[in-house]
C-alpha cells in the first residue's frame, strides 16, 4: 500500500499542506448568489363566485380530483382516457423532454468530480547511412491526466440547482399536458354525444314535419286548404333536413378529434362511437376547496415556480464568476523501449513520472462583462417572478369563471327544459286545432320550428353543463396524482412522473 503513493514523496510537504488547506477551507464555503425564498403570492380567503348547484368550498378529495372522469360513470370515456394517456403524442413528447433534462442535470452533476484522461502512444525514429546501415529507436508511453475544479463559491452547486429545478419544471409540464389531454378528450367526447343527441332531435322533428306535410297535401287535395299551406310545410321540412349535413360534419369532426387525442388516425373511432349514449349525469356535490388549494395543485403554477427557482440559481452561477477558481491537476506517466518494459514500469511506481499542481485564477479585468451578466440574470429572474405572478392571476380567473359558468348554465338548462316541454305541448295542440280547422297552418309551422329550436338548445345546454364540469375539474388541477412532499421548495425531489393520470 505504501509503495503506491511513493510518487507523493517528491512533492514538498508545504505545497501539499497548502493544497489541502485550500480544499478544506473553501469546499465548505456557502454558495454565492441568492437562495430561493418562495414569494408570498397565494391569496387568502375564499372564492368570489357564489357556491351554487352543489359546489362547496370543502377540501377537494385528492383521489377524486386525480381521476375526476370516474364521477361521470361512462365506461367508454374511461377507456378512451386510459388509451390516450399511453398513446398521445404530446405526452410522449413531454416524456422525451424529461429524459433530456434528466441527462442535462447529470452533466452538471458530473462537474463535481475530477476529469481523468488516459493516453498512450508509440513512436519509431531512425537514421540511415550511405552504406544502408542505421539505427531505429522505438519508444512507448502511457499516462493518466486528471483535473478537478474545486467548487469554492458554489458555481457548480448553483448550476446543479438550476438543472434540478428545470427538470422539475419539465415534470410539471408533463402533468399539465396530462390535465389538458384528459380535459380536451372528455370535451371532445361530450361534443360527440351532444351532436348525436341533436341529430336525433332533428330527425324526430323531420318525422313530425313529414306528417304535417302529408296532412297539408291531403287537405289540399280534398279542397280543405289552399296550396300555400303545402308550400309552407315543404320549405319547413326541407329547412329541418338541411340541418342534418352540418350536424353530421360536427359529429365527424368531434370523432376525429377524439381519435387524434388518443394517438390514433382520424376515422379510427367512428365505428366504436357510432352508437349514441346519453350524456353523463352531473354529480350532486363538487368540493373545490380554497383558492390556495387549487394553486398548489395546478401544474402550470408549479412549473412557473420551478422556472423561478432555476433562474434564481442562475444568478448564483453568474455571481460565482466574480470570485477566484481553484483547479487541482495531476498526471502520471512512463516511457519504455518495449511494450513488455512499459507493462513492467506500470507495475513499478518508481518508474512513474508524476506531477501535482494547484492553480488559482481570477479575472482582473473584463470591461464589466461579468457584472453585466449578473444584471442580465437578475433581469431574467425578475421576468420569471412576473410570469409566476401572471400564472397565478390567470389560474384564479379561470377558476372563478368556471365556477360561475357551471352554475349559470344549469340555471339556463332548467328554463330551457320547461320551455321545450311547453313548446312540445303547444305543437301538439296546434296540430289538433289545425286538423279541426280552427287555426291556419302558419301556427302549426311556427310551433314546429319553435320545438326544434328549443329541443336543439336543450341538447346543447345539457352538453355544455357537462363540458363546464370538465372545465371546472381541469382548472382545479385535476387529472394527476401528487406524491408525498411533491412541492416546489427549492429542494427538488427525484420522483418519476409516470404517464398515468
Amino acid at each position: 500500500m505504501q509503495k503506491r503513493f511513493l510518487f507523493l514523496s517528491d512533492i514538498p510537504w508545504p505545497g501539499l499542506c497548502l493544497i489541502f488547506i485550500f480544499i478544506t477551507l473553501f469546499t465548505g464555503c456557502k454558495a454565492v448568489g441568492p437562495d430561493y425564498k418562495p414569494p408570498d403570492l397565494f391569496p387568502e380567503g375564499s372564492w368570489h363566485a357564489p357556491m351554487q348547484k352543489g359546489v362547496t368550498q370543502a377540501p377537494a378529495a385528492s383521489e377524486e380530483l386525480a381521476q375526476w372522469w370516474t364521477v361521470l360513470d361512462d365506461p367508454v370515456l374511461t377507456d378512451l382516457i386510459s388509451r390516450a394517456v399511453q398513446n398521445n403524442l404530446d405526452v410522449k413528447l413531454a416524456l422525451a423532454r424529461i429524459r433530456q433534462y434528466r441527462l442535462l442535470k447529470g452533466i452538471e452533476e458530473a462537474d463535481r468530480l475530477p476529469t481523468v484522461n488516459a493516453s498512450g502512444g508509440a513512436s519509431w525514429t531512425g537514421t540511415s547511412n550511405e552504406d544502408g546501415t542505421g539505427t531505429v529507436l522505438k519508444t512507448y508511453s502511457a499516462g493518466l491526466d486528471a483535473s478537478w475544479e474545486i467548487d469554492l463559491f458554489g458555481r457548480i452547486q448553483r448550476s446543479i440547482e438550476a438543472a434540478d429545478a428545470s427538470l422539475s419544471a419539465q415534470q410539471e409540464a408533463l402533468r399539465d399536458t396530462l390535465i389538458s389531454l384528459v380535459g380536451d378528450l372528455a370535451d371532445s367526447y361530450i361534443d360527440v354525444r351532444t351532436a348525436q343527441i341533436r341529430l336525433d332531435v332533428v330527425r324526430q322533428n323531420i318525422d313530425s314535419q313529414t306528417e304535417s306535410f302529408q296532412l297539408t297535401q291531403w287537405q289540399y287535395q280534398a279542397g280543405l286548404t289552399d296550396e300555400l299551406d303545402v308550400h309552407q310545410a315543404r320549405y319547413s321540412l326541407e329547412s329541418a333536413k338541411a340541418q342534418i349535413p352540418a350536424l353530421e360534419s360536427v359529429l365527424s369532426e368531434a370523432m376525429n378529434r377524439v381519435a387524434v387525442l388518443s394517438g390514433l388516425a382520424p376515422g379510427t373511432l367512428h365505428k366504436s362511437l357510432a352508437s349514441p349514449t346519453p350524456l353523463p349525469t352531473l354529480p350532486g356535490t363538487i368540493a373545490v376547496g380554497l383558492p390556495a388549494d387549487a394553486l398548489r395543485r395546478r401544474p402550470d403554477i408549479r412549473e412557473a415556480e420551478y422556472e423561478l427557482i432555476a433562474q434564481t440559481a442562475q444568478v448564483g452561477v453568474a455571481t460565482a464568476d466574480l470570485y477566484p477558481e481553484l483547479t487541482l491537476s495531476g498526471s502520471i506517466g512512463m516511457d519504455a523501449l518495449s511494450p513488455a518494459e512499459l507493462f513492467d514500469n506500470i507495475l513499478d511506481p518508481s518508474h512513474w513520472a508524476r506531477s501535482l499542481a494547484a492553480s488559482l485564477s481570477h479575472t482582473l479585468f473584463d470591461a464589466g462583462s461579468i457584472r453585466k451578466n449578473i444584471e442580465v440574470q437578475n433581469s431574467l429572474q425578475e421576468q420569471a417572478l412576473i410570469q409566476y405572478e401572471s400564472a397565478i392571476l390567470s389560474a384564479l380567473e379561470e377558476v372563478e369563471n368556471a365556477l360561475l359558468a357551471y352554475a349559470k348554465e344549469q340555471t339556463r338548462l332548467e328554463h330551457l327544459t320547461i320551455a321545450a316541454e311547453q313548446a312540445l305541448a303547444a305543437e301538439d295542440l296546434a296540430k289538433k286545432k289545425y286538423e279541426s280547422g280552427l287555426i291556419d297552418f302558419n301556427t302549426v309551422l311556427t310551433s314546429q320550428q319553435t320545438v326544434l329550436s328549443y329541443q336543439s338548445d336543450l341538447a346543447t345546454s345539457r352538453g355544455t353543463c357537462v363540458s363546464n364540469l370538465i372545465t371546472l375539474y381541469k382548472v382545479l388541477g385535476g387529472g394527476w396524482t401528487p406524491v408525498e412532499s411533491d412541492a416546489p421548495t427549492g429542494e427538488q425531489n427525484e420522483s418519476e412522473t409516470q404517464p398515468t393520470p
